[in-house]
């Protein structure tokens, strides 16, 4: 293994452990006395939202709600929080609840700083300095936008998702109760949990690049390197071990400590290091079905690793390994035995095995693939080169279901 490169990006403060939530009020009130709290109707009107406000206002932060978040995150809904509490002047922007409602705590953070137009900031390293300080909150395992530099949000202006990408959209503190999963469906765990787990795999077996000095000052996604190996490692083993428990015995707050604590540790690996094929050819397949993020992620996976293990059979090797599929054997048993075993655990927590059941139309495949292409950060980070050719043979098969 090359170590000769690390790049490592995180939270100010990242707290971990069931009950931890109970921290948010001191943890708001050393950022400041006005938090703008950014989450969904569901959680708005919880008694865990009513638990929270108490604890700020006991440390004399007051307090803006806006519950309007919406899934996959359209533009014109953070315009409408911007707007909504701007005179409020929050010194602290706190965003509870899944990815979306992160994800928009960061995007207001970032309007309550900098002027519009947002798409001045569409790409890397575009937002010119610090924003508002984040703190993050998940009710879910999976996206790991809690300790990540990025925001993915629906411009109605563009085909698929766009991403902001900077290291000053990583959330100054980031509170990870596992207590705050424990009521989440089963359906949404499975495939908040098989993102979580693509995060870490593709972070891994992401394409190594020459460490040229300055790299990590030029691309905020550096590619596979010795820091994010060992996080995207631990969150495979802890998901792989996990995942199938926290779906069928959601009550279990270990399975669901162990699931959250391997979504943040794959957050932290591949908000440096990237991911790759599954999830540049998820956007456009998101914005055909209007499916999760997690659903379509859940579906590729198997199948772009059957395409890059050519690429990668050393790395997919050590992969099933660590979690425990092939203590032996040759790199080329070990790393099919860890698709297969990949492809099966995804099956047992209710994955559907191809496209077609997310309703992917045949007539629409040229169209995928020629929109996977431009998410150009992922396609170069991919270990095998990727064409259009290459991903319409991927999508052939997760068709098929073969």
């Amino acid at each position: 293994m090359q170590l000769d490169y690390g790049v490592m990006r995180a939270p100010a403060r990242l707290i971990f452990g069931p009950g931890q939530r109970k921290a948010l009020g001191r943890a708001a009130a050393s950022l400041g006395s006005r938090a703008l709290i950014c989450t969904d109707t569901r959680l708005a009107n919880s008694p865990l939202m009513q638990e929270l406000l108490d604890d700020l206002a006991a440390h004399d932060v007051s307090v803006e709600v806006f519950d309007g978040t919406e899934p996959e995150l359209p533009l014109e809904g953070i315009r409408d929080c911007v707007d909504r509490h701007r005179e409020f002047r929050p010194e602290v922007i706190i965003g509870i609840g899944g990815g979306s409602c992160m994800d928009l705590a960061k995007m207001v953070s970032l309007l309550m700083k900098y002027p519009e137009p947002v798409s001045q900031y569409y790409g890397e390293f575009k937002v010119p300095g610090p924003i508002v300080p984040v703190i993050a909150i998940p009710t879910t395992a999976g996206t790991g936008s809690e300790v990540t530099p990025v925001a993915v949000i629906a411009d109605s202006d563009r085909a698929v998702k766009v991403g902001i990408s900077s290291p000053e959209l990583i959330p100054h503190t980031a509170i990870c109760d596992p207590e705050l999963t424990l009521s989440c469906p089963a359906g949404l765990t499975a495939i908040s949990g098989a993102d979580a787990f693509a995060h870490a795999l593709e972070a891994f077996s992401a394409i190594r690049r020459p460490p040229a000095p300055g790299m990590a000052m030029e691309r905020v996604f550096v590619g596979k390197n010795v820091l994010s190996d060992q996080y995207a490692l631990s969150a495979m083993r802890l998901i792989f071990a996990n995942l199938e428990k926290a779906v069928k015995e959601g009550s279990d707050i270990e399975a669901r400590s162990a699931v959250m604590l391997g979504s943040t540790y794959a957050g932290l690996a591949f908000g440096t290091a990237g991911t790759c094929a599954a999830h540049a050819i998820q956007y456009p397949v998101g914005a055909q079905t209007h499916t999760a993020h997690g659903l379509g992620i859940g579906v590729l996976l198997p199948y772009t690793m059957e395409f890059n293990v050519e690429a990668c059979e050393s790395v997919y090797a050590e992969v099933a390994r660590a979690i425990g599929v092939d203590a032996g054997g040759t790199d080329h048993e070990a790393a099919h035995a860890g698709i297969a075993a990949v492809r099966a655990l995804f099956q047992r927590i209710g994955i559907p095995v191809s496209l077609r059941e997310l309703d992917v139309k045949d007539e629409d495949l040229d169209q995928i693939a020629e929109l996977s292409m431009g998410a150009a950060r992922l396609v170069e980070n991919n270990p095998r080169i990727l064409d259009k050719h290459s991903v319409r043979s991927i999508l052939d098969k997760a068709m098929s279901g073969a």
